[in-house]
């Protein structure tokens, strides 16, 4: 069903799922002929992995769904990126910081995906954050000669095989609110859910309340669709009190992994991860 090469997207994140994707492919068990659902699609790592033929894709984030959009509609090309990432890339080599918050500045007017595209591959961390205005707020990693001749390569051979993945698939991308997503999920379909994580800070797009969260809960509970919920259990200093009090009814498959702050050792954190999978009648 699944092929066993992983597809990485142009899009970083920080928190995605990549290497998470051999767990997730393992115990995820739907209905090849169901939608797979995904309200908060984020960089799409997990959708390009399962590769469903039908799929209804959404994210709050506009940019992302710009982008996916516009390379499932052909518009946003390898070619195109290559293009616009070889001459953009050269100008922040040469003006440095400065021009990468000229891009920033451009972006917050246009709005332009190839923009959030440059300025996500080159800002700080791979971050994607918005302030309260909704504009982009990251700041520059400090390394002007970021786009390398191999590094652009890379971008455009992750949007190509993005690309290809798409040709064949019932894809539809959304910029909606993730209440919107579940409308319609009938008991074929698999809703998978990766909302922002509570008790930490996010400015990925909004705020995730802990209100959201509960009404997140009731609604993977209500609906009729298979759902599964991937959300962090503990870690050394504490638990998800959240994932206890409301998912606990969900069947729990835990993976231990690491999260990489900072390149010491000494900040590398052990986490447990959680898929929280909703029971089905047998």
């Amino acid at each position: 069903m699944e092929g066993s090469k992983l597809v990485v997207p142009p899009i970083k994140c920080q928190g995605i799922k990549t290497k998470l994707i051999p767990f997730i492919r393992e115990k995820v068990q739907r209905n090849p002929d169901g939608v797979w659902i995904e309200p908060f699609v984020g960089t799409g790592v997990v959708a390009f992995n399962i590769a469903p033929a039908k799929a209804v894709l959404s994210d709050k984030n506009q940019y992302i769904i710009a982008l996916y959009k516009g390379i499932q509609n052909g518009v946003i090309t390898s070619n195109v990126v290559r293009e616009f990432l070889e001459y953009h890339g050269a100008q922040l080599e040469l003006l440095g910081a400065d021009y990468y918050q000229q891009m920033r500045d451009q972006f917050n007017q246009n709005g332009d995906p190839l923009y959030f595209l440059f300025l996500n591959r080159s800002d700080f961390n791979g971050m994607i954050r918005f302030n309260r205005r909704g504009q982009f707020n990251v700041p520059f990693c400090k390394k002007a000669n970021r786009f390398s001749k191999a590094y652009v390569t890379k971008i455009c051979n992750q949007v190509a095989n993005v690309a290809n993945l798409m040709k064949d698939k019932d894809w539809i991308f959304r910029c909606c609110h993730w209440q919107d997503a579940f409308a319609g999920a009938t008991e074929k379909d698999y809703i998978y859910l990766d909302p922002p994580y509570i008790g930490r800070d996010t400015s990925y797009v909004g705020e995730w309340p802990v209100e959201e969260a509960v009404k997140l809960a009731e609604y993977a509970h209500s609906t009729p669709a298979n759902v599964c919920l991937s959300m962090w259990k503990e870690n050394e200093f504490r638990k998800n009190d959240h994932l206890f009090e409301y998912w606990a009814d969900f069947e729990w498959h835990e993976h231990d992994h690491f999260y990489h702050i900072g390149a010491k050792e000494s900040n590398r954190h052990p986490m447990v991860e959680v898929l929280a999978i909703k029971a089905t009648s047998a």
